[in-house]
């Protein structure tokens, strides 16, 4: 009973962090400036928060298994280029232009997953080439140049709302996120990932299919770097080469800052989604005080490398505690 008490105790501490950390977060930005809790930027802060959410969770399941994917924001580059030019100059019907999306994103992914996967390239260095491929492909269409207005009303797909109250972006942000918190607890596919990313070796002598856990997971993480895709066009009715810039690294800081451990194996889904409204916090923060894009930059940067440090020491933290508080007893 006192193990499932304390097992149940460690769960919802591991829960309430992340959420508190946006809290605040939240509140040392409404401090800086009262424009901040304007009902018009909180509704701009919620849209925008779910394409990092929605794109941050490939990016949680291949930190899960160890590793780490930087390109993911080229594929964004890549995904509304490719979509955009079959919608406008190909006539596609949108139905078949936002599966195309998801496709192209799934085969970006296991591109990924092949070279870690199969060929044992490492996946920085794999998804490192992948950034500057699919960056570089995004270029091929339409000259480099932005597509613009891309369908009529395909705006709906962003900034609907369902029942006329609830925006769409909040639904498909509640249905992924529900979708693989399930997935990652009660599928026999998600309790291989963390297995593989705890202890790959015992993975393999358990009988798990590693290569073809990772491939999957690269796949995985590519889906819905196309699903985020078709927010990001949709959002702006357009599709440009330089969309998804830096948004990887958005997407990491979310995993990170959500608590899962770049050394694999731990993590929370729903934390993610508490990661990346922290990041989204921050950058709305920066943005309303006109803080200078290098300087945005330079704090992203910042908060990773803190985020990092935590899960590096947060072990030792703990354990230290533990022997304080036996000494005292």
């Amino acid at each position: 009973m006192n193990a499932k008490l304390k097992k149940k105790s460690i769960s919802v501490s591991n829960f309430i962090g992340p959420l508190i950390a946006a809290l605040l977060v939240a509140v040392v930005v409404g401090f800086t400036t009262d424009r901040f809790w304007d009902l018009d930027n909180l509704n701009n802060l919620a849209l925008a928060v779910s394409i990092t959410a929605l794109l941050s969770i490939g990016s949680t399941l291949v930190i899960f298994i160890g590793g780490i994917d930087l390109s993911i924001g080229s594929m964004i580059a890549l995904v509304t280029m490719a979509m955009s030019t079959l919608l406008k100059f190909g006539g596609w019907p949108i139905a078949a232009g936002l599966l195309f999306a998801v496709i192209l994103g799934a085969i970006l992914g296991a591109f990924n997953g092949v070279f870690t996967a199969y060929l044992k390239v490492p996946a920085f260095i794999s998804t490192l080439a992948g950034l500057s491929i699919f960056k570089g492909a995004a270029f091929l269409f339409n000259n480099g140049s932005p597509i613009f207005s891309i369908s009529e009303n395909f705006d709906i797909i962003f900034y609907g709302k369902l029942f006329g109250t609830i925006p769409l972006a909040f639904i498909y942000v509640a249905v992924f996120y529900i979708f693989f918190i399930l997935f990652m607890k009660y599928s026999n596919l998600g309790r291989e990932i963390y297995a593989v990313g705890g202890n790959e070796t015992a993975a393999k002598l358990s009988g798990i299919n590693v290569k073809k856990v990772k491939f999957i997971t690269f796949v995985i993480a590519g889906a819905m770097a196309g699903i985020a895709s078709i927010l990001m066009a949709s959002r702006l009715n357009s599709g440009s080469p330089n969309y998804g810039s830096g948004m990887e690294l958005s997407a990491i800081a979310a995993a990170v800052i959500g608590g899962a451990s770049l050394s694999g194996g731990r993590g929370n889904i729903i934390n993610t989604l508490f990661g990346a409204l922290t990041i989204i916090i921050v950058q709305n923060g920066m943005n309303l005080n006109a803080v200078p894009t290098s300087l945005q930059g330079i704090t992203l940067g910042l908060i990773i490398i803190i985020a990092v440090l935590i899960d590096m020491w947060k072990a030792e933290v703990a354990e230290s505690f533990k022997k304080l508080i036996k000494k005292k007893v």
